[in-house]
């Protein structure tokens, strides 16, 4: 999903900026990127480490002076437990992905939006949110929290230039997911190249008048 983002804004000359954890993922987004890699930095850092960000940001505002979009693509999947069975742990890590990356994120970068006068913010959430299924308790709860966290931070910034949406899409058709569910019919599935033009849209000045939005992107599922 986050490199089918990526490649979205760089078709469109942004100029990108990314945290990674893994570098041969992000070497395969460079590579997918060709020609346009050029614009694109990316940062190895954990998006969840507030202190990592925090001093992250003089760097990459002594690189482009400015930042215009956050994207929080941050997200991980556990479940297939119920919740009695679940362990705090897995608890604690489903919250740490799905709920503190947007925090963190929005803490470094919201108060340089606001001295701007303009920014547009969008999270990437999940049905799940909304579908609250059995065997998932940590997962749902952790993305329903983060829906309920970025609409308040929507209100926070009514009429002060920062939109902010979350995007809800269904299983997204990825190879993690295909494995996870192999009789499942993807071809029901949303693509992430999809989700990535919703996005796009969102942080265009076509959504200019679009705030505190929560839109679904389900495909035929």
């Amino acid at each position: 999903m986050g490199r089918a983002v990526s490649l979205a804004f760089l078709r469109e000359s942004a100029r990108l900026l990314v945290t990674y954890r893994r570098r041969d993922e992000f070497a395969a987004l460079q590579a997918a990127a060709g020609e346009r890699a050029s614009s694109l930095t990316g940062y190895e850092r954990n998006a969840t480490d507030e202190t990592a960000i925090q001093q992250l940001l003089p760097e990459i505002l002594a690189e482009t002076g400015r930042i215009d979009i956050l994207v929080n693509a941050v997200g991980g999947y556990a479940g297939g437990t119920a919740l009695w069975s679940t362990a705090p742990e897995v608890f604690d890590r489903m919250l740490t992905l799905n709920l503190r990356s947007g925090f963190v994120l929005c803490r470094a970068i919201v108060p340089l939006m606001l001295r701007q006068g303009s920014g547009s913010i969008v999270n990437i959430a999940s049905r799940a949110a909304f579908d609250h299924a059995a065997g998932a308790a940590a997962y749902v709860a952790s993305k329903a929290a983060a829906v309920a966290m970025f609409d308040s931070l929507a209100a926070d910034l009514r009429g002060k230039g920062v939109r902010v949406n979350s995007v809800i899409p269904s299983i997204i058709d990825t190879e993690a997911n295909r494995k996870a569910m192999p009789s499942a019919d993807f071809s029901k599935w949303p693509q992430p190249e999809d989700i990535a033009k919703v996005i796009l849209f969102l942080c265009s000045d076509d959504a200019k008048l679009i705030h505190g939005a929560s839109v679904p992107v389900y495909g035929d599922t």
